[in-house]
């Protein structure tokens, strides 16, 4: 791990290690009393955890989510863990047989972020059968899941709908046409994103164009951007909600193409969404802590392995449409503009100034104080 990643890990260590330190100290059996559980608790710290991750094209999973789970496992767990990971590369059916290879290894504990929840099902239901517990990661996979901690994902919805109305001020009136291009269908964080922002625009603008985005793919979203401006009229559109970092880099080409310049979100606070919103061509980006969600996965995953209560780590619960009241954790976000910059990914050790003020964009920091 480079040193941005420790710094990125250290930033939340503080406030994660009195939950870290509740969830060794109460070590209790989990109340299923089953074999694994108990054949876990011997193993001490000697555990294998499997990670499977949903795909590549976001920066995230490789640069942030992989690397700061595995070093909270192996603090965890004195060095005595091991890691076994696969990334799934937005393939539904590879990581259905990624998930069978964990439990042909027999891992202890499964950490899993569904390419599609519902389709995953099967898969979870099968290594549940096998004793193994799985943790949902960053979205709430369908089946028999023992834990989940992602972030308020209507909460984000709801603060890209908002920025994207403050930034258009004045403009925004029920007449005002925006076009909504949301995340993949087989994410169900796409939904409640998408919920979370019709629920602060529906009323406020008039949602003129609107596209579920395949595989979340920035080339899906560019052309669905250049089929909008040709419906709705390139100097009728107001702003676009794009629903993350990545796709709003293809609807930015889209629009630079056809000589517009108007507001638009993101989510990820990507390397290249932050020094988009740095030039001014991106509005704002939404900033999840990605070392907090890492760190809690890993506490759970490592007591799940041990035969130890949540209690202590997650107090609140959820549902999916197969599993009711799940242990689960959701963590904060925050709006990232070019005024907070400082505060959020640069104060939490994310990127530091000369990853975002490269030649390209010096003169743009410079011009907001970015030094």
């Amino acid at each position: 791990m480079n040193a941005r990643m420790r710094r990125a890990a250290v930033a939340v260590a503080a406030g994660a290690m009195a939950v870290s330190l509740a969830a060794c100290g109460s070590a209790k059996e989990s109340k299923g009393g089953d074999s694994s559980s108990s054949d876990s608790a011997k193993k001490g710290d000697s555990i294998k955890v499997g990670l499977l991750l949903p795909e590549n094209k976001t920066a995230r999973y490789e640069k942030f989510d992989k690397p700061l789970i595995e070093k909270k496992i192996s603090a965890l767990t004195n060095g005595k863990a091991t890691v076994q990971y696969n990334n799934a590369r937005q393939d539904a059916n590879l990581q259905a047989q990624q998930v069978d290879t964990m439990i042909t290894n027999h891992v202890d504990v499964l950490i899993l972020d569904a390419v599609d929840a519902k389709a995953i099902q099967n898969s979870v239901q099968k290594a549940q059968q096998a004793g193994i517990k799985v943790v949902a990661y960053d979205r709430l996979a369908e089946g028999p899941i023992s834990a989940y901690t992602s972030f308020d994902n209507e909460k984000v919805g709801q603060t890209q709908g908002q920025a994207l109305l403050a930034a258009l001020g004045g403009k925004a009136t029920k007449s005002s046409k925006i076009v909504m291009i949301n995340g993949s269908v087989t994410d169900p964080n796409a939904a409640q994103f998408k919920k979370g922002a019709h629920s602060v625009l529906d009323g406020k603008v008039t949602i003129a164009k609107e596209y579920d985005t395949k595989e979340w793919s920035p080339d899906n979203a560019n052309s669905e951007m250049e089929a909008a401006i040709s419906a709705v009229g390139k100097n009728k559109i107001a702003g676009v909600y794009s629903a993350n970092d990545g796709m709003a880099g293809g609807i930015i080409t889209a629009l630079s193409a056809a000589g517009l310049k108007v507001p638009v979100t993101g989510q990820d606070a990507e390397l290249a969404g932050v020094q988009r919103i740095v030039s001014g061509e991106q509005y704002m980006s939404v900033y999840k802590s990605y070392p907090q969600e890492a760190d809690i996965a890993a506490q759970m995953a490592v007591a799940l392995a041990k035969g130890q209560s949540l209690d202590s780590i997650a107090k609140d619960k959820v549902s999916s449409g197969s599993t009711k009241d799940v242990p689960s954790v959701l963590v904060p976000v925050v709006s990232l503009t070019k005024d907070n910059i400082k505060d959020t990914v640069i104060k939490d050790g994310i990127y530091t100034v000369g990853d975002i003020c490269t030649t390209k964009y010096k003169a743009a920091c410079d011009k907001i104080g970015l030094k």
